[in-house]
């Protein structure tokens, strides 16, 4: 018996790919001036587009969407090897990391913030609807 909704192991999945994905972008931001340190990207999308063969299903029309088992890995990180910026080597764009450390706050917090209402949802169930 599943005790919670497929919505938390959504969002509990989501949480994983932003908090691996803060992480790389954290790295890059820490090793801006190291000597031929090349940046880290956490994929989602690629990973999506290379399994996307691979999944099968049962539709009952042909215009329902394909989709296929769960995997639990639904990201990858990866390193960014073939450009530089700069002169020692190093190819992490601070503007660019730090654009995309500001795009990964928020939609963390906006998935915390999704989380913590399910969460009141069922606080409330249990307490009788009070």
């Amino acid at each position: 018996m599943k005790l919670f909704s497929d919505t938390f192991t959504t969002l509990e999945n989501a949480l994983n790919y932003s908090s691996a994905k803060n992480r790389a972008i954290s790295n890059n931001i820490a090793n801006v001036d190291t000597p031929g340190y090349k940046a880290k990207d956490v994929a989602f999308k690629d990973v999506l587009a290379q399994e996307r063969s691979s999944f099968q299903t049962k539709r009952t029309n042909e215009r329902h969407f394909q989709f296929g088992p769960d995997t639990s890995e639904s990201y990858r990180t990866f390193t960014k090897s073939n450009t530089t910026y700069n002169h020692n080597g190093n190819n992490v764009d601070i503007d660019k990391e730090m654009n995309e450390l500001a795009q990964n706050q928020i939609q963390y917090q906006a998935l915390v913030d999704r989380m913590s209402g399910k969460f009141r949802s069922l606080e409330s169930v249990i307490k009788g609807g009070n």
